[in-house]
């Protein structure tokens, strides 16, 4: 069987702002209401983050707007969400964000077969001269790319 996946969204500062050494997926308690604005596109993690509470993994921050079609019983948009994960990842991660550096941060958010998952990472944060070294690595796979380009246009003629 192939999965079938629908981003919602992703998180592009995460990349930026963090070395993610490793990925895990993870399920969401969601509301029905959540479901459906999930459906429609309307999720927001720039400011989310991931925390470790008692023996369970949290998500904070996640911004999913409110269903255009709900009732009073509509979610509250801002609203901790309990992620679904297995005990010993929950551990390794918990273990792991205790270093000095670390952080779980939330990636892309996506439907896997219709079910809403979240890909979390263990990440460290960059320094400044990471980040630029980032930026002059793009602009020059961006410089490369446009001269690839141009020179096929150019035999082309």
């Amino acid at each position: 069987m192939t999965d079938s996946v629908k981003i919602i969204t992703s998180n592009k500062k995460a990349t930026f702002e963090y070395h993610i050494d490793e990925r895990f997926e993870a399920g969401m308690v969601l509301t029905g209401t959540e479901v459906k604005s999930l459906r429609s596109g309307k999720a927001n993690l720039q400011e989310a983050y991931c925390i470790v509470e008692g023996n369970e993994m949290l998500l904070r921050g996640c911004h999913i707007a409110p269903y255009d079609h709900g009732n009073r019983a509509n979610h509250e948009p801002n609203r901790t969400r309990k992620l679904l994960l297995h005990r010993r990842e929950i551990d390794k991660l918990d273990k792991a964000s205790r270093q000095k550096g670390y952080t779980i941060v939330p990636i892309k958010l996506y439907f896997k077969n219709g079910r809403a998952k979240i890909e979390i990472g263990l990440g460290k944060g960059k320094k400044l001269y990471d980040k630029r070294a980032d930026i002059a690595d793009r602009e020059s796979k961006r410089r490369m790319d446009r001269l690839t380009s141009n020179s096929a246009k150019g035999d082309g003629e």
